[in-house]
């Protein structure tokens, strides 16, 4: 295996396990808690609190092995209804309206992990709230004719690391791969493997535009 490959995987399993620390800290520290409380309404609190822990870890594990895993068990393809419930996971309780414009037909999974790594990005980005719109839709009546994705978002401002952006916009050479640019370069990874493209466009100051072609069967 090359360096690239092992720096590759050292740094999205870095990403996993930088998101998930957060949560799984919470749980750990609210079994403490647990042992130690004796008074009723605290106890009922701490059993809150573990179960928000454990719903946020639940959710943060089923939204990476779709977008960084094999996604074993769906096939070649993968329900749209999961990379949604996926992207309602990760947002969570935060200020950001998802808004979801693909049909129930079931998507390839090389769309589907660029939709999630791209969402992962976006979601980052928006740290004020915002609106996160995510469409995806064959090119064309053949089944071979190639799919398009676009994401979409709009908030007061939007944080997408300098480094994140260089990567969708020239490719994955144009900034140093780290733990925070890792699902940058894996769409751009999975959309060669595809025949595909990266595009990202800034409308305004306010507004940001990305996604990727996909060609033959994508």
């Amino acid at each position: 295996m090359s360096d690239d490959r092992v720096d590759f995987a050292s740094m999205l399993a870095s990403r996993l396990c930088h998101d998930l620390l957060s949560p799984v800290g919470a749980f750990a520290n609210g079994l403490e808690l647990l042992a130690d409380e004796k008074d009723p309404a605290m106890r009922e609190r701490c059993f809150e609190l573990l179960e928000q822990s454990a719903r946020t870890s639940a959710n943060k594990l089923k939204f990476f092995r779709l977008a960084f895993g094999s996604a074993g068990g769906f096939g070649e393809l993968v329900p749209a209804d999961e990379a949604k419930s996926a992207i309602q996971g990760i947002i969570g309780d935060r200020a950001i309206e998802l808004n979801w414009m693909i049909g129930t037909d079931p998507l390839p999974k090389p769309a589907v992990k660029i939709i999630l790594n791209l969402s992962l990005l976006l979601v980052d980005a928006l740290v004020r709230g915002g609106r996160l719109d995510v469409g995806c839709e064959k090119q064309g009546a053949d089944k071979d004719g190639g799919i398009e994705i676009a994401l979409h978002v709009e908030a007061e401002r939007i944080f997408l690391d300098a480094d994140v952006e260089r990567i969708l916009a020239e490719g994955e050479g144009a900034s140093p791969m780290t733990s925070r640019t890792a699902p940058a370069v894996l769409v751009q990874a999975v959309a060669r493997q595809n025949e595909g493209t990266v595009m990202l466009a800034r409308e305004t100051p306010t507004s940001l535009l990305v996604g990727a072609v996909l060609r033959g069967r994508g």
